[in-house]
């Protein structure tokens, strides 16, 4: 896919864009070229699914090299601490939202083995094959309202190094016998390396300080977020707003004075009833629940608890919300919301630019392809045919098919600036030499063409020797 010049409606975005920075801060306003530049990595982004300095060359037909664009990402005065932010704030004012819900997850991407250079690179545990591999894990907080989710807040989670290498120690003592009195203190968690619901309050605080007149109706997010010091400190930033998560099956609650596990007691004592759910506001689910209102050992406090399976489901699910004034229903439909944030990883690693080639080495390489990459994701919300069916109370496009149909006009754009020009055979015939310019084939290791194959057959002096 090739273009001559941004994408037309990255164009109006890059222009509001800047208008918000120069609200937010007067001397963050883009210069023309830091424009022009932001558009191209955009539009790059669009065509190529990639934060590749040598595709948007080949893109744009060696217009942009490689030096130059990176140069701009890693040294131009731009504003990076303010992009974000002012993208956010677009979105909210262009859709008019002034109310929605948080979500909270941690998504992991893996990198390759080579990863010395890369932002809180660490070990992770593979899924699929069941291994590990180097990887670097990103905390993402997303705001859900009733037209659009998108993402609002990020933040880079990496374990402390030598805090995993005691767990790890401590474990192998233990298994040899090892006394606790004879092993290693566990030492004190570096502060560089804060974990991740420490960064999720972190990214909540920041989202209230940025955008304090939304009004946030709850927060969710996995068993990960579970624990009090969390779900306490994050209702209380937000005016007491109800926290909803997950609590594991083996976790003590109190009941008439006596100890239980929720799975004991919502098993035995409150069986749950068999009703129906609408899942994120459209389809209709069955489900078995139950639901009390029970002391938490581990929060020390009475939470709302919900025990939830869906139909085909063997095993309760386990919900814990802070506002106890809420329906049952209520809890277990807006915690439905949070699924949400699964199919924005998938969009934004399918489709956005945040794959395997978003390899930007150093903590700003990191943060500021990821900056890109989000914007791309804001960018692709206000296009005026996402924003048409936004306002006129219709379902969003895709991100897959708004992503092709706009590579198709970047592409036409591209064939109405040849056909417009005064001589259109003699810029067709610049642009093949541009093409073989740029889009030079390289040798294969794969073929054997213009190597010794060598002697792949039997040799007639050795036949004796194999016969006796």
């Amino acid at each position: 896919m090739l273009m001559s010049e941004p994408a037309q409606f990255i164009k109006v975005y890059v222009t509001d864009l800047d208008a918000v920075l120069g609200k937010l801060k007067s001397n963050a306003k883009l210069t023309e070229i830091q424009s022009n530049w932001l558009g191209l990595c955009l539009t790059g982004i669009l065509l190529t699914n990639s934060l590749c300095w040598a595709k948007f060359q080949r893109a744009c037909l060696g217009a942009y090299k490689i030096a130059a664009l990176s140069w701009m990402f890693r040294d131009a005065k731009i504003a990076w601490d303010y992009l974000l932010m002012a993208s956010v704030t677009m979105v909210l004012e262009q859709h008019g939202i002034t109310e929605g819900v948080l979500v909270l997850d941690e998504s992991d991407r893996a990198r390759s083995k080579r990863t010395k250079r890369l932002y809180k690179v660490h070990k992770q545990k593979h899924k699929l094959s069941g291994g590990y591999v180097n990887g670097q894990t990103v905390v993402l907080l997303l705001l859900v309202t009733e037209s659009v989710a998108f993402a609002v807040g990020f933040a880079f989670y990496m374990p402390d190094p030598v805090l995993t290498e005691w767990v790890k120690e401590d474990k192998r003592l233990r298994l040899q016998g090892v006394a606790k009195k004879d092993r290693p203190v566990m030492p004190d968690r570096d502060p560089l390396y804060p974990t991740k619901t420490q960064i999720a309050l972190q990214l909540l605080q920041e989202f209230k300080d940025a955008h304090g007149e939304i009004k946030v109706k709850s927060i969710l997010a996995d068993a990960l977020y579970g624990a009090d010091g969390f779900m306490s400190t994050a209702s209380k930033l937000f005016d007491n707003t109800q926290v909803i998560s997950q609590l594991r099956e083996n976790q003590n609650i109190e009941y008439k004075g006596k100890k239980r596990t929720l799975k004991d007691y919502f098993n035995g004592i409150n069986k749950g009833v068999e009703v129906t759910l609408r899942v994120r506001g459209g389809k209709d689910v069955k489900a078995t629940v139950s639901s009390a209102r029970l002391k938490v050992t581990a929060h020390g406090v009475k939470r709302f608890v919900v025990a939830l399976k869906y139909e085909g489901e063997s095993d309760y699910r386990y919900l814990v919300a802070t506002d106890m004034t809420w329906r049952t229903i209520d809890i277990t439909q807006a915690y439905t919301l949070r699924w949400l944030v699964e199919v924005f990883f998938e969009d934004w690693k399918l489709y956005e630019g945040w794959g395997r080639e978003a390899k930007q080495l150093d903590e700003e390489g990191s943060s500021r392809g990821l900056i890109l990459s989000l914007l791309f994701d804001h960018c692709l919300l206000l296009h005026p045919e996402q924003t048409a069916r936004i306002e006129n109370k219709l379902p969003a496009y895709t991100v897959g098919s708004l992503q092709r149909k706009s590579q198709m006009d970047v592409l036409l754009e591209f064939i109405k600036a040849i056909l417009e020009h005064h001589n259109p055979a003699d810029k067709l015939k610049e642009l093949a030499e541009l093409v073989g310019d740029v889009f030079q084939l390289m040798p294969s290791g794969k073929h054997m063409a213009g190597r010794d194959l060598g002697c792949i057959e039997p040799t007639a002096s050795l036949q004796c020797r194999a016969a006796g």
